[in-house]
């Protein structure tokens, strides 16, 4: 194998052009069988092994500095910078994160696993370097749908002044997560189709120098490229027509598909699952279909991650016009929906949880400032065992807390479609509903709340001592936590489903004071600013006990779910240990 050879970036300086190729066949099939054992980003990687060889050829890393954007097109490089172990080592592949890390290498600049950053970054290291009157290249690599954030765009105009050596690498594959959607995608299009020679530029008419490279998976004619811009003293952009999956045929031909996999799904494609599951992404698709048959004034968003909510392309067919992937541009997607509903058109806009931090001050300024009735769906919010780049614990302080705003936790399929109904009809509130991230329970009764009666909580079962309120898909938890306090204390604890995340039922709190003298608040996010901190927020002035159970405020990084849940005291023994503590 040529990659025994192969440990750091210099050790490709002495291999030849036909040895290069070999390693990234090499390094293809290590790609491949890892992604397909753990899961992960496949198409990405895939399409950038070439690349990503040629780069560390002709650059001369970590001197020179490359900034990846997203980072989810880093295992390659990730093998060639000493740490291929991981992924010729089955027993390893676990052992780095599947986005860059600089605690990992010094190959690494930035932790990075959210989009359109790249080139604001390199930015900064080009400026910080000709500061200090230092010496060496600044590379941003950029593309798969990365150029529809706003951030990129804001890099780009900046890069563009520089007046100094900073080089844009635009890995245009023709794809984002889904298809591509937005003018700049015409441009790269037409770029591509005249073999780079378009009078309309979109990176020439801001500034940037050109240069095309029409096979982005052939080594030699990347080397040769990088080799012109290399050291160069002005911006540029080189802009590469790459293959996303190349060299695994199925990546090729189904692109959205193979973006990010499960573990094993090459095999899954071998023996297909047949049955059919119901979820929540198909409870929201039925409910988002019926409305359509009678409501042309629907409009569906997402911001360029269709498949977080099972938005296949036969759901964005039947839609058709009703649908909207404004691309990876969630900030313009709140501004967006904000101005549809103030103009009569009833949008429900997706979001998946991690992402939504993006859009903070949209959604306070743009959205609930101008209280424009928009439904917004937030997936997989809780607490997970996902990399640092993509926790979805922080969404209810950053949502609940801005005025206007009603953010529902639902705990099951009645209650979810019975606040998709009120949220979708009513035009006074911007409405955020936390689908939940646990399995699809129902309870087989139709939910008749009136939800526009807002703050309102329901005590599903009556008891004393002891108040359990858990929130959205941690009612499960709470459940049990009454079962343990019934067994272990003798307490008949009284269960409550809150509901309602932005606001306190003052008048239930309040009458709990009667024959209660502890609270217990479970929520699947953290603490700080959370829920949890309202009702002991309410308690402050009293003689009642609160202990709010949830998440501390911290990053982790693959943590499993077991030991998070037992770091914070979030099973039905731990807490109720807590109590006999307590009592």
């Amino acid at each position: 194998m040529i990659l025994d050879k192969v440990f750091y970036p210099v050790d490709l300086k002495n291999l030849s052009l036909d040895e290069m190729n070999t390693l990234a066949g090499e390094m293809r099939k290590l790609i491949i069988e890892k992604v397909n054992t753990t899961g992960g980003h496949m198409g990405p990687n895939l399409g950038i092994v070439e690349a990503t060889i040629a780069m560390h050829y002709v650059f001369n890393a970590p001197l020179d500095k490359i900034v990846f954007d997203v980072s989810h097109q880093c295992y390659p490089h990730k093998i060639l910078t000493g740490r291929k172990e991981g992924f010729l080592n089955p027993e390893k592949y676990n052992d780095y994160t599947g986005y860059t890390a600089p605690e990992e290498s010094e190959y690494d600049l930035f932790k990075v696993g959210h989009t359109s950053t790249s080139v604001s970054l390199a930015v900064g290291v080009a400026k910080a370097r000709d500061l200090n009157n230092d010496k060496y290249n600044v590379i941003a690599l950029i593309g798969d749908g990365s150029l529809t954030g706003g951030e990129a765009m804001e890099g780009l105009n900046n890069a563009a002044t520089l007046n100094s050596n900073i080089i844009i690498v635009v890995n245009d594959n023709d794809m984002s997560i889904a298809e591509n959607h937005g003018g700049i995608y015409k441009n790269l299009k037409l770029l591509r189709d005249t073999n780079g020679n378009a009078d309309c530029n979109f990176f020439k008419s801001i500034g940037f120098d050109y240069l095309y490279v029409n096979n982005g998976n052939d080594i030699k004619s990347l080397i040769e490229a990088f080799n012109k811009v290399k050291d160069i003293n002005h911006p540029v952009v080189v802009h590469i027509n790459t293959l996303k999956g190349h060299g695994l045929d199925v990546a090729e031909k189904n692109k959205e598909f193979f973006h990010w996999v499960l573990p094993h799904s090459l095999d899954d494609i071998q023996n297909p699952q047949t049955d059919i599951v119901e979820d929540y992404n198909s409870v929201t698709k039925d409910f988002i279909l019926n409305k359509l048959e009678n409501d042309k004034s629907l409009v569906v968003v997402t911001a360029g991650t269709p498949g977080v909510f099972g938005f296949n392309s036969e759901f964005r067919n039947k839609l058709d016009k009703h649908y909207t992937d404004v691309g990876i541009a969630e900030e313009h997607a709140v501004a967006y929906c904000s101005a549809l509903a103030k103009s009569g058109a009833k949008p429900i806009l997706n979001f998946m949880c991690s992402f939504v931090q993006r859009t903070y001050d949209q959604l306070s300024q743009d959205l609930c400032l101008n209280n424009s009735p928009v439904t917004m769906l937030i997936y997989w919010g809780g607490i997970s065992n996902a990399d640092a780049t993509h926790l979805c614990v922080f969404d209810i302080p950053l949502i609940c807390n801005i005025p206007n705003m009603v953010y529902l936790a639902p705990v099951c399929k009645e209650e979810y479609l019975a606040m998709l109904n009120w949220a979708y009809s009513q035009t006074k509130h911007p409405v955020a509903i936390r689908v939940p991230s646990c399995e699809l329970v129902s309870s087989g009764i139709v939910d008749n709340t009136d939800y526009s009666v807002l703050n309102k909580y329901e005590i599903k079962e009556q008891g004393e001592k002891i108040a359990i309120l858990g929130l959205g898909s941690f009612y499960g938890l709470a459940q049990s936590v009454k079962s343990e306090i019934q067994k272990v204390l003798g307490i008949n604890a009284t269960l409550i489903n809150p509901r309602f995340i932005t606001g306190v039922d003052s008048e239930l709190l309040e009458n709990l004071k009667s024959n209660h003298n502890l609270v217990i608040t479970l929520e699947d996010g953290i603490l700080d600013g959370g829920f949890g901190e309202k009702i002991s927020r309410f308690y402050a002035d009293s003689d009642m006990k609160v202990l709010n159970y949830g998440a501390k405020k911290e990053f982790t990084d693959r943590v499993p779910l077991d030991e998070l849940y037992e770091r914070y005291h979030l099973t039905k023994e731990l807490i109720v240990e807590d109590l006999v503590k307590l009592i």
